[in-house]
């Protein structure tokens, strides 16, 4: 066989014409708060110490089972169960007099804080996967949707740390990908973003010292999965 007859060769693995076909799949994820100010931020004087609190891109990953419903040859219904393992970390950059200093510049600097929120979420992301033509062993996708999100650790352990939030979420996905079709199976690399509906503040489990500086805190998410089926 030539190399210009196998390279057209059509795979037929990744069960397209199976009324549901089933997979699994690895994901590393970067995710951060959306933060909102309150008015107080600007206008308490108890909070004229705090410059600014900062959200920070913190990685994570997961992992889970995938079962596809097909509708269409273009067009899936996609469930998608996982476990994630998520760090939001956090920055309080806060302005700091010291009576002691001797030189203007030592009397007035900055001390940044850095706090974490550590979960582990159970996940049932339900997504329709819309297809373009096949072209011979791949094709693009898109993905639209939305999921169900559930801390395991309980409220109680979780006011420990210095933000409150808290334990469930929902959240509207849309993502991008690529159907690879090989001889065994079928790999489909994606890129979903996630907004989280849900404002997941609790401030009154968050440290009194910036507490009052804080309106709302919603999830965002950027995750990369490698499918296989």
């Amino acid at each position: 066989m030539t190399a210009q007859a196998r390279f057209k060769e059509i795979s037929q693995s990744g069960q397209d014409d199976k009324l549901i076909s089933y997979g699994f799949f690895l994901a590393s994820h970067t995710n951060y708060w959306r933060l909102k100010y309150t008015d107080a931020f600007i206008t308490d004087p108890a909070l004229a110490n705090i410059q600014s609190i900062m959200p920070i891109y913190t990685p994570g990953f997961s992992l889970g089972f995938l079962a596809t419903f097909r509708i269409h040859d273009q067009l899936n219904l996609i469930l998608t169960p996982k476990v994630g393992f998520y760090e939001f970390r956090t920055d309080i950059n806060t302005f700091v007099s010291n009576p002691d200093a001797n030189t203007i510049d030592e009397n007035n600097f900055f001390t940044t804080r850095t706090t974490i929120n550590e979960a582990t979420m159970v996940e049932f992301p339900l997504h329709f996967k819309y297809k373009a033509q096949r072209f011979n062993n791949s094709r693009m996708f898109f993905t639209a949707g939305g999921s169900a999100m559930f801390r395991t650790k309980d409220q109680e352990e979780a006011d420990i740390e210095d933000i409150g939030t808290l334990g469930r979420d929902f959240t509207v996905d849309l993502g991008i990908g690529f159907d690879m079709y090989f001889k065994y199976f079928k790999f489909s690399p994606e890129v979903r973003f996630s907004h989280g509906l849900l404002d997941m503040y609790r401030p009154e489990a968050t440290d009194p010292a910036f507490r009052d500086a804080i309106q709302s805190l919603r999830r965002k998410s950027i995750t990369v999965y490698l499918n296989f089926q």
